[in-house]
């Protein structure tokens, strides 16, 4: 069998270069033959019904789904085919927040001075790797230093690296000393600008977003309120001004990049979504009057639920663990809050939080919050591209993009076979099969 379809991750050394990364990464695997491939499957989930479909064969020409039938079909002649037995078929998920090029420790609150954009681009690499091997063909990465998330896209569109569907923010934009600049450092340390997402006024928001786009974000992230993982005393107070906000949006519309709000404290969720940011990320403190404005404004919340219950508290400084201690049983509340009142939810995890890999760990909660198991599977695949403006993924059907994974059992009886996928293509591409 092809080494690209075995379960396996590449450890790269964290001295070698981001040059020999490049070099070596596709090493590691062997090209798959182009060609057609027939995929059979005993199930396959109808995300759209919300329904399984029993004994299915999908066909795959390039990067394209070119059929889906039931039962004995006429196979095309020459096909390569992969009898997957006792799984069900599903459309590749989609994370909505995602940090690629990190993971949280005991030393990360000082690694922006002590580590290089160099470190990010190998560790963006690794954690891109386990991201698609557990299932998650495309990802939004709101946030990293020095572009390496647009990097890694391209990278990966070369065949380079190893890594699921990028969309990339670039720097994550905020105001000086908020959520999104890191701070705790001496003046003069890590005091960064407008191209590194550091904005004060609409003129530098507006220069931020124009930087962010011109070296190619595909999203624009925003801390509209101060956060958890940082020094602010507030968790939630509103950091960029209304009039802010609305700059930015406006004019990453011009550029047709929508907008992502970090945002946990109500007056800032309230502000974001008045702005026209088309989701709300993590929107922990919510009210009725918050829950009727992301309504009222079609405003996705990305509630990223599971890192409540997995983060790692004993390796956090004390009042970053205090800010934690106090929002995240709040943020619980509101998420069941919003799933009751209809809120418009896309899937997201903050993936770096807690390990990369385990992003399918959200599904379990959400339902654990009130969700019904079709809703959070939705939530990963035809909310998660409505979010996304894309229309080429998200179902199983004729014309869409051949991102596919495979699970174990019903995902509608267990939802936590998702954390046990077997299969993955990316683009017609296996890259995962466990036989």
């Amino acid at each position: 069998m092809n080494r690209r379809t075995e379960n396996h991750r590449v450890m790269l050394p964290a001295v070698v270069s981001l040059l020999a990364l490049l070099v070596l990464a596709p090493a590691s695997y062997s090209q798959v033959e182009s060609g057609t491939i027939v995929l059979k499957a005993d199930r396959m989930l109808d995300v759209v019904a919300g329904s399984i479909v029993e004994d299915v064969v999908v066909v795959v020409s390039g990067d394209k789904i070119t059929d889906v039938s039931t039962g004995t079909a006429n196979l095309p002649r020459d096909a390569r085919v992969f009898d997957l037995g006792d799984v069900t078929l599903m459309p590749g998920f989609m994370d909505m927040h995602t940090h690629l090029t990190g993971e949280i420790s005991a030393d990360s609150f000082t690694q922006a001075v002590t580590q290089t954009v160099a470190h990010e681009a190998i560790a963006g690499a690794h954690f891109a790797e386990i991201t698609l091997m557990s299932g998650f063909t495309t990802v939004r990465n709101v946030g990293s230093s020095g572009f390496v998330d647009v990097a890694l896209e391209q990278s990966r569109q070369k065949g380079l690296v190893v890594s699921p569907r990028i969309i990339p923010a670039g720097h994550a934009l905020g105001i000086t000393g908020g959520h999104c600049d890191v701070t705790g450092f001496a003046p003069g340390v890590r005091e960064l600008g407008p191209e590194q997402g550091v904005a004060d006024g609409v003129d530098e928001a507006v220069k931020a977003v124009r930087y962010q786009i011109k070296h190619g974000a595909k999203v624009i992230k925003i801390c509209a309120t101060a956060g958890v993982l940082s020094f602010e005393e507030s968790v939630g107070a509103q950091q960029f001004s209304d009039e802010e906000m609305r700059a930015i949006v406006e004019e990453a519309a011009r550029h047709d990049v929508k907008v992502a709000a970090h945002a946990h404290g109500t007056e800032g969720i309230i502000a974001a979504s008045n702005a026209g940011v088309a989701s709300i990320e993590h929107g922990s403190i919510l009210d009725e009057e918050a829950i009727d404005v992301l309504k009222r404004n079609g405003t996705y919340l990305v509630p990223t639920t599971y890192l409540v219950e997995a983060i790692d508290l004993e390796i956090l400084p004390p009042p970053i663990r205090a800010k934690a201690e106090y929002v995240l049983p709040i943020a619980t509340e509101s998420l069941q809050m919003a799933i009751q009142a209809g809120v418009p939810i896309a899937f997201g995890t903050d993936s770096a939080v807690y390990p990369h890999g385990d992003n399918a760990r959200e599904f379990g909660v959400l339902v654990k919050r009130g969700m019904a198991p079709i809703e959070a599977l939705r939530a990963a695949t035809i909310h998660a591209a409505d979010l996304l403006g894309v229309n080429d993924r998200g179902t199983i059907e004729i014309g869409k993009l051949a991102d596919l994974v495979a699970v174990p059992g019903s995902p509608l009886e267990d939802i936590t076979v998702t954390e046990r996928v077997s299969f993955v293509m990316l683009g017609g591409e296996i890259f995962k099969h466990e036989e």
